[in-house]
C-alpha cells in the first residue's frame, strides 16, 4: 500500500488563489470580447532613503489607455488593453492573450509628496518615483530596556506590555 502525503495547507493556498479568482472575474466587470478579465499588475515597491520607487509590469497597453492617480497613501493604476481585429482573415484558433479592463490600488507604506512625482512608462513597464514626506523619512528610536519598566522616547508613561486575556471557549 502507498503512502499519500496529505498537504492541507497547499490544498487550502490553491483554493485561496481559485477563489480570487473567480472573485476579480465576477466584479470586474470581464470583456465585451468574451476573454477573462485581466488579472492586476504585478508590481515592484522599493524603498529608498528619500522616495519609494514603483514599477508596475503591464505589457500591451498604449499610454493613452493608461491612468494613474495618486495620492498622499496610496497609487490607484487603471487602463484597458483594447483588442484590435484590423484585418479581414481569418479567426484565429487559440489565444491567451487577456483583453479588457483592470484596476490596482497599492497602499503605501508612508505618506509620499503627491505633487513631485515622476513618471516613466517604457517597454510595458510603468515606473513612479514617489518622494517621501519630509515626516515621513526614516527616524530612529531608541528603547531603554535597562529598567524594569522602559519607557518610551518623550512619554513619561512606563511601557506596559500588553495584557493576554484567558477567555474560555463554549463550544455549540
Amino acid at each position: 500500500m502507498a503512502l499519500i502525503r496529505w498537504r492541507p495547507f497547499q490544498e487550502i493556498e490553491i483554493l485561496h488563489r481559485q477563489m480570487d479568482r473567480i472573485f476579480d472575474q465576477i466584479f470586474s466587470g470581464g470583456s465585451s470580447y468574451y476573454f477573462p478579465a485581466l488579472q492586476k499588475p504585478n508590481i515592484e515597491l522599493r524603498d529608498t532613503n528619500n522616495s519609494l520607487i514603483l514599477r508596475a509590469e503591464i505589457p500591451g497597453i498604449d499610454g493613452k489607455d493608461l491612468e494613474v492617480q495618486i495620492a498622499r497613501q496610496a497609487v490607484l493604476i487603471t487602463g484597458e488593453i483594447r483588442y484590435n481585429n484590423l484585418s479581414n482573415e481569418r479567426g484565429f484558433y487559440h489565444t491567451e492573450f487577456q483583453y479588457g479592463k483592470f484596476q490596482r490600488v497599492i497602499n503605501l507604506p508612508v505618506p509620499i509628496k503627491n505633487e513631485q512625482v515622476n513618471a516613466e512608462f517604457k517597454n510595458g513597464i510603468l515606473t513612479l518615483i514617489l518622494p517621501k514626506d519630509e515626516d515621513a523619512k526614516s527616524q530612529v528610536v531608541k528603547l531603554n530596556f535597562a529598567d524594569q519598566k522602559p519607557a518610551l522616547p518623550h512619554s513619561n508613561q512606563p511601557y506596559e506590555a500588553p495584557k493576554i486575556l484567558d477567555v474560555p471557549v463554549q463550544r455549540a
